[in-house]
């Protein structure tokens, strides 16, 4: 009896050990909590949220702040950020000029003024346009070169104008035009929407177009900010099966960390489904490729499904969503970029304002954008214990433009996902969230396999901070996501 009591007790003895034991690894190596409480979040970016539509201010030009803001573009000058954006508000027409604006740090944006009162007698002859659209700045030469558009709606009578100052704020002296079309010319261009880009070698080109030719790339001679040739309306980059296939809006950018040059443009209508699409290329005159392999200049039935959705209309809880998100601008700064994009209030899509988002990169070099407005956040290291938890994931199909509304993620303990034990998450990488979710018989091979990059931000539908995900599966999809932060009552 007292040599099997005496077993009994060993027994009980290892079976303790082995259950603290297990507990222990459990302890630690299994994530603990969801909280963030080791994460720097961005402060608010005001006292109180920020209304989206607000009648008070529509003739109180310095309390616009992103309000009409359309087409805008970035430029960092005398330590300040300036926006320079297309003629555009509410409830009267615009008053002609492109409307300048500034910030200290991308969020807080100051109204400044005007540039011109009037488009000149040669942009109305070429046009019958009495607004400017889609301006562009640049510095060459140490000089500021402001490039501008004029146009005749839903035709190619469109003209392409710079102006030059030696302040970013002016006087601006216009030097007439740069590049004109017209309907029944011997060119297939519409002359709207510049971007100028400088390459890998400082050589200065122009990017341009919209509907009816698609876009192209020309030379600029940098000592006159005109093209090279002024005859030469370039190399098509980028255009769509016909007129219904709205694209416009062209930047490029390029990334000497990944050696491609990253072309944007934005495909639809300007009122609700726009939205920004990208592709690569090692030659800044393409051609450009997008995730999948295809081709910006693909005129098939499937020129609707190229290029990586970057940005499209979207919808978290607590908000009425915003639509419109297109016509971008990118730029960057000490190794960080940025891109700016048009988004219309959902609960009235004729108020227009800036968005300003954080771009991020994929470990194989590709672009995706923040789904929340920069706030001044600082990429860190994120822990597994932050990621615990309640989500809202927003994916933006390539196929669908239409406003694409958030549903719930919950990320548990176990790496599992919701109440489907073949879904799984896993951190790893530098912040790389991989999502494995099973969908038998759509999917391939019944997973979709997700890699996201985990960075903080502000939740500006909640009013707090937070940390979000953005990145793409398999097929180049991108797939949003932003972590609910349980605030204390």
């Amino acid at each position: 009896m007292k040599l099997k009591t005496k077993k009994y007790k060993a027994g009980v003895f290892i079976l303790i050990v082995l259950i603290i034991g297990v507990t222990l690894v459990m302890t630690f190596a299994m994530p603990k909590s969801g909280n963030l409480s080791d994460v720097t979040l961005p402060a608010a970016p005001a006292d109180k949220p920020v209304q989206n539509v607000n009648s008070d201010i529509l003739y109180k030009e310095k309390d616009w702040t992103t309000n009409f803001t359309h087409d805008a573009s970035i430029i960092k000058a005398d330590g300040r950020y300036y926006s320079f954006s297309t003629d555009y508000m509410v409830g009267a027409p615009p008053t002609p000029g492109i409307q300048i604006r500034k910030s200290k740090d991308l969020i807080h944006w100051e109204f400044v003024g005007r540039v011109f009162e009037q488009v000149s007698p040669e942009a109305w002859e070429s046009t019958k346009g009495t607004t400017f659209w889609a301006p562009d700045v640049v510095k060459l030469n140490d000089k500021y070169y402001l490039y501008y558009s004029v146009s005749s709606v839903g035709k190619r009578n469109s003209y392409i104008g710079v102006a030059v100052s030696d302040n970013i704020e002016g006087p601006w002296i216009d030097e007439g035009a740069v590049f004109i079309s017209q309907e029944g010319d011997e060119h297939t261009v519409n002359a709207i929407d510049p971007d100028i880009v400088l390459d890998e070698h400082g050589q200065a080109w122009m990017v341009y177009g919209s509907y009816f030719g698609g876009i192209f790339i020309t030379k600029v001679d940098s000592a006159t900010g005109k093209l090279v040739d002024p005859n030469d309306e370039g190399t098509l980059v980028a255009q769509r099966k016909n007129m219904n296939y709205g694209i416009e809006g062209p930047e490029i950018i390029y990334n000497g960390d990944t050696g491609y040059y990253y072309l944007t443009v934005s495909y639809e209508w300007l009122e609700d489904t726009y939205n920004v699409r990208t592709a690569r290329s090692k030659n800044i005159t393409g051609p450009y490729v997008d995730y999948n392999g295809s081709e910006m200049i693909d005129t098939t039935d499937e020129s609707f499904n190229t290029g990586n959705k970057l940005v499209g209309a979207y919808r978290f809880e607590n908000s009425d969503g915003w639509l419109g998100t297109g016509h971008n601008a990118l730029f960057e700064e000490n190794g960080e970029y940025y891109l700016t994009h048009n988004a219309r209030a959902g609960e009235d899509v004729y108020w227009s304002h800036l968005h300003v988002r954080k771009i991020v990169w994929t470990d194989d070099g590709w672009p995706v954008v923040s789904p929340e407005r920069y706030a001044g956040e600082a990429e860190q290291e994120i822990n597994e214990e932050n990621i615990i938890g309640k989500w809202e994931q927003i994916l933006l199909p390539r196929y669908d433009d239409s406003l694409q509304d958030s549903q719930n993620l919950q990320l548990k303990s176990n790496g599992e996902m919701g109440e489907d034990d073949k879904s799984h998450w896993a951190l790893t990488g530098d912040n790389t969230l991989e999502l494995t979710v099973y969908d038998p018989g759509r999917a391939p091979d019944d997973y979709w396999k997700y890699k996201l990059k985990v960075i903080p931000a502000w939740d500006w539908e909640n009013w707090n901070g937070t940390l979000v995900f953005t990145g793409m599966d398999q097929e180049g999809t991108v797939l949003w996501g932003k972590k609910t932060v349980e605030k204390n009552k």
